[in-house]
């Protein structure tokens, strides 16, 4: 019995050893792999072939590159940034013209949303190198003013309200400012209608895939809140 136990236990240091080194070799071998696994700081880039054509590794220094956009594309979100800005000066006067409550609740949407749209227009002009503000007939960048801060009638959007139908709705309280603003407002979004409309009709315009799911988010968000100030105002669509 002792003989048989001694010899069981020489072949069972044997199998460990073997295993032990199987497993160091298995080790070394896996090092740059696992290495190269490990390594987050040099990504592989892989750029697909044409049709036929094999895929290229690029250098882990590879940067995307934006196409450049339509002059169309430009003045549109341009020409937008400057449509928003006067949707959200004409909520700001909410607060303190009228205490009707649908009157307040649609205007605090409209300010949030046409705010944030105007900061994703800025960054998607800024990202592709573009002014944010649409080149006045100087040569600057800017919308040209009458003594304030509203555009002069040759820069004004489709839609947009001019100084006069402005300095009205500041004049206005309660009913009298609940009318003028629903239907400014309307007229308002209806101008931005006709300026998604002019981009698509554009050739080559509003390919971009942002830019495009942008166009088409104001054109169903803006039909939208067009039907809920017809009906606080008792038209019909």
């Amino acid at each position: 019995m002792k003989s048989f136990y001694s010899m069981d236990q020489r072949n069972l240091q044997s199998v460990i050893r073997v295993l032990v080194a199987a497993t160091t070799l298995v080790c070394l071998f896996s090092l740059p792999v696992c290495a190269q696994q490990a390594d987050p700081a040099t990504p592989v880039v892989v750029q697909p072939g044409a049709p036929g054509q094999p895929t290229r590794t690029l250098p882990p220094s590879t940067r995307a590159t934006l196409p450049p956009p339509s002059p169309a594309d430009v003045q549109f979100m341009q020409g937008m940034i400057m449509h928003h800005a006067q949707a959200v000066e004409m909520t700001a006067l909410i607060q303190s013209h009228t205490e009707n409550r649908e009157i307040r609740t649609l205007g605090e949407r409209i300010s949030r949303s046409q705010s944030d749209e105007i900061r994703f227009m800025k960054q998607w002009l800024e990202a592709r190198g573009q002014p944010t503000s649409m080149a006045t007939s100087h040569g600057s960048h800017g919308p040209e003013t009458q003594g304030g801060d509203m555009p002069s009638q040759n820069m004004l959007m489709p839609g947009m309200l001019t100084a006069k139908q402005l300095d009205a709705l500041r004049k206005a309280k309660s009913k009298g400012f609940d009318h003028l603003f629903l239907s400014g407002m309307i007229q308002h979004h209806n101008g931005a209608l006709v300026m998604v409309k002019e981009l698509f009709d554009t050739a080559g315009a509003g390919q971009d895939a942002e830019l495009f799911n942008f166009a088409t988010d104001v054109d169903s968000g803006q039909r939208a809140e067009v039907r809920v100030m017809q009906n606080m105002l008792g038209e019909k669509p």
